[in-house]
């Protein structure tokens, strides 16, 4: 998720991809003139909010005359299909989705053309969300900053953890809503009757999936990497600080008192499915999977599901949740006349509008006035003001190139300690040695951390 951090399984996506909601009826001249354009076509991947995403184009083909084809792609096929894309000579594709956890790879590659190189009057409107900011690039600091950078894509989402819990039964057991994992942990003590219902769901699973929801306890835990302090080159390695210690232990003690007892293979779709099916009274997800919850279709608790900013960890101190959006790019092999048709699609995408209608079926908007518009004082979108205020305090880590080795390793002991093979502090100065051979490989300037107590 991300999403980066998406992976979803067969028969629910299917399900997804073929109730995609219908479109609110839009006057044609709402809605930003673009032109006639050529054709694209848009590698996207399949994930919870992909429903949003196609009736936003139908609506564009719709508004425009415009064709867009979508090719529609598991989450572990699009990096390799994007990949030989932009190493081809032509890309088949006119715009990649590319999770913002691998956009160093193909910024620092240069296989990418920045919007304005295509379009020099183009403005990302004020109101587009930073979601962490993976959308620039600075070449000279190697880091994912609008400060000295340049513009490369477009955010289709902002996609952070929320809260997702059931209202009806906190309401009917006198419990507010969590505000902290402690208040998470108390009702789950107190509602939870395994297996019928679980207290508290959160992907357990090897891989990306433990490293994307561990984040929120790291990040709450005060730490919003695992290097001190990369913008300025310090990759000195904090995997095995006492703060991730700290975390790892209250990440584990809530699977295992509130979770499913195969917790550590819980996915994506497993975490969705507990909700939509009743048997969690509360789950971390990603907002990109809360249309699931309100679709009567897939859903046994539609309109019992209750919406909180992430929680904190650490008493007195705020929740942070992480982000694991995509971005919308341009590939820099496709005839200049694709490009264009491109950032066509991308202006029509972020105008008040298009973001609206996108909202309405189910997509999750990048336009704060959207989300604070008369949309969010409906009961179906009451996730949007959380949303929001989880939005506003989240962390992106894993901003450079050698990300997607340091989440392998981690992905892998965080996945060990849950399952008990390892103990915490044994798992972490693993991976902090593993990880430091990484980035000493890289030439970076680099070290750790004395060990922790194993």
């Amino acid at each position: 998720m991300g999403i980066s951090s998406c992976r979803w399984l067969g028969a629910l996506l299917l399900a997804g991809c073929l109730s995609s909601a219908p479109m609110a009826p839009a006057k044609a001249q709402s809605f930003a003139d673009v032109g006639k354009q050529p054709p694209i076509t848009i590698l996207i991947n399949a994930s919870p909010w992909y429903a949003g995403f196609q009736s936003a184009v139908e609506l564009y083909t719709k508004q425009t005359g415009n064709v867009v084809k979508l090719d529609v792609t598991p989450y572990n096929g699009v990096l390799e299909k994007a990949r030989n894309a932009v190493r081809g000579q032509t890309s088949p594709y006119d715009i990649l989705n590319i999770d913002g956890f691998w956009t160093i790879e193909f910024y620092e590659g240069g296989f990418l053309r920045p919007i304005k190189d295509v379009d020099p009057t183009f403005v990302l409107p004020k109101e587009v969300l930073a979601c962490g900011n993976n959308h620039y690039w600075n070449a000279e600091k190697r880091w994912r900053t609008p400060e000295g950078g340049v513009l490369m894509g477009v955010p289709p989402n902002c996609n952070v953890h929320i809260l997702a819990y059931r209202k009806d039964l906190y309401d009917g057991a006198g419990l507010a809503a969590p505000k902290s994992y402690d208040d998470v942990k108390a009702a789950c003590l107190k509602l939870q009757k395994p297996p019928q219902l679980y207290g508290f769901v959160t992907r357990g699973e090897r891989g990306n999936p433990i490293r994307y929801d561990f984040m929120p306890f790291m990040h709450g835990h005060g730490q919003t990497d695992f290097v001190k302090d990369p913008l300025n080159g310090d990759f000195t390695v904090t995997v095995n600080s006492p703060e991730m210690l700290a975390a790892l232990k209250q990440f584990i003690d809530l699977h295992k008192t509130c979770g499913p007892a195969n917790h550590a293979s819980v996915g994506q779709a497993d975490v969705i499915q507990s909700m939509s099916a009743g048997k969690a009274a509360a789950v971390q997800v990603v907002i990109a999977a809360w249309s699931n919850f309100e679709d009567k279709n897939k859903s046994t608790v539609v309109g019992k599901v209750g919406a909180a900013p992430i929680p904190s960890a650490v008493p007195g101190k705020p929740g942070v949740a992480s982000i694991g959006n995509w971005d919308l790019t341009i590939p820099k092999n496709i005839a200049p006349e694709q490009q264009k048709a491109a950032i066509a699609f991308l202006k029509w995408f972020v105008t008040p509008q298009a973001q609206r209608a996108y909202a309405e079926a189910g997509g999750i908007p990048v336009r704060s006035d959207t989300l604070t518009s008369d949309l969010a004082k409906k009961p179906q979108f009451n996730w949007m003001a959380p949303y929001l205020q989880s939005v506003a305090t989240a962390a992106s880590p894993l901003g450079y190139n050698e990300g997607a080795a340091v989440e392998q390793v981690l992905g892998l002991r965080l996945n060990q300690a849950l399952l008990g093979e390892m103990s915490p502090g044994k798992a972490l100065n693993t991976a902090a040695g593993e990880v430091e051979a990484i980035f000493a490989r890289s030439g970076r300037k680099t070290g750790k951390l004395p060990p922790l107590p194993e």
